[in-house]
């Protein structure tokens, strides 16, 4: 496989990866060059932690697309879990642990009642998870109370994991250097495989180079944020999120199901592929993951409020996700969408308030990425009419 071979791979492939690279090497260069302080470590560390709470929802969001649905809900959802934990643990008195768990719990919850609606009743699911915003906003609001806002203790471990607490310098380059060796290992054994099957194989150069690539995509980011404070532990959480979910979608029959269900629902039934329970598995992931960005929102902020999942966070969410590549028509995507969609997004909105630029600002810049990225979604699935 050629060099050019490669970059039409990543350019019209299953998952296409060289349009959200440009946009997000455009964004930085243009960031950077209007307002130099955004290249510096200190904050582009503030720029990853602000990243994790919308990046673990849009985690999600790509899961509900992926099945051709969408979640309007997934900042309410945020929002009521943001609001369990705090009131839990400061007036109910709840162990912050059992207040986490109470929060997913409600999320997983009202994702399977999605699915069941959605799935055995036939409802569509734009007017239900819209309906479902405001029923949980109402929630949250009568949670929170009179006061409306609710703080957590500064040394709980939830506000230090949030905010304070980061990977050591050692582990992280422990955890690279396994990383990139288990994919040497694979790639490996992938290709004596073929081999001995006598099907054919990339030039061994072509695996080398990738490899070395993954080994600088983690490698040189560690490097410059270790000039400041380094990776923070939600930041590696969230990581390690993408990574599972998108594991989970390449290598199991679950994330075939979903794939197969998003890109032609009647050939996946034809399949045999359980439709239903597929498409209920998808919004209960999504909601339990709009519960935990919310949990981690309340523990960055160190508070829980009315404002808290409100507001556009669930359109940036839904953004991010197309930003980075999930097509709104379902089937095409990766758990890896999440990652560099909300880098996307968030930079432009990091690098706007740095500039001192109001949020109207912010909206429009958003707005126009995000028709970019509709754009060549479309395009994409008309050059690729079986899907």
């Amino acid at each position: 496989m050629t060099l050019s071979a490669l970059w039409q791979q990543f350019r019209d492939g299953e998952r296409p990866i060289a349009p959200v690279l440009v946009a997000l090497a455009v964004v930085w260069l243009a960031l950077g060059a209007a307002a130099p302080t955004f290249w510096s470590p200190e904050n582009l560390v503030n720029l990853a932690l602000q990243s994790v709470s919308t990046g673990i929802i849009a985690l999600g969001i790509v899961v509900v697309l992926l099945v051709g649905q969408i979640d309007l809900s997934v900042g309410s959802v945020s929002g009521l879990a943001a609001a369990t934990v705090a009131v839990g643990v400061m007036q109910w008195e709840w162990p912050l642990t059992l207040a986490v768990l109470v929060a997913l719990a409600a999320g997983a919850l009202t994702g399977l009642i999605y699915g069941v609606l959605v799935a055995y009743v036939g409802l569509p699911g734009f007017v239900l998870t819209l309906s479902g915003l405001l029923v949980i906003a109402g929630i949250q609001w009568q949670l929170l109370g009179r006061a409306g806002s609710v703080n957590l203790p500064l040394d709980s471990w939830l506000v230090r994991f949030s905010q304070t607490a980061f990977v050591p310098a050692w582990l992280v380059w422990t955890a690279i250097g396994l990383v990139v060796v288990a994919t040497a290992t694979a790639r490996l054994i992938a290709r004596r495989r073929r081999i001995a099957r006598d099907l054919p194989v990339a030039p061994l150069g072509m695996d080398v180079l990738r490899v070395v690539l993954l080994a600088a995509v983690f490698a040189v980011p560690a490097l410059y944020l270790h000039q400041d404070r380094g990776i923070g532990w939600s930041v590696a959480l969230f990581i390690a999120l993408v990574a599972a979910v998108g594991l989970l979608l390449r290598r199991t029959r679950w994330g075939r199901s979903i794939r197969a269900v998003g890109g032609d629902t009647q050939a996946a039934r034809l399949a045999g592929v359980p439709i239903r329970p597929v498409v209920l598995s998808a919004f209960v992931v999504c909601s339990t993951l709009a519960a935990l960005g919310g949990v981690l929102a309340a523990g960055r902020l160190a508070a829980a409020n009315q404002d808290t999942g409100g507001g556009e966070l669930f359109l940036m969410a839904i953004a991010a996700a197309v930003v980075g590549g999930t097509s709104l028509y379902g089937g095409r995507g990766s758990a890896w969408s999440a990652l560099a969609g909300v880098l996307v997004i968030q930079s432009i909105a990091n690098g706007l308030t740095l500039l001192d630029l109001d949020a109207s600002a912010r909206n429009i810049a958003t707005g126009v990425v995000l028709v970019v990225a509709i754009s060549v979604d479309t395009l994409l699935r008309r050059r690729s009419p079986q899907r």
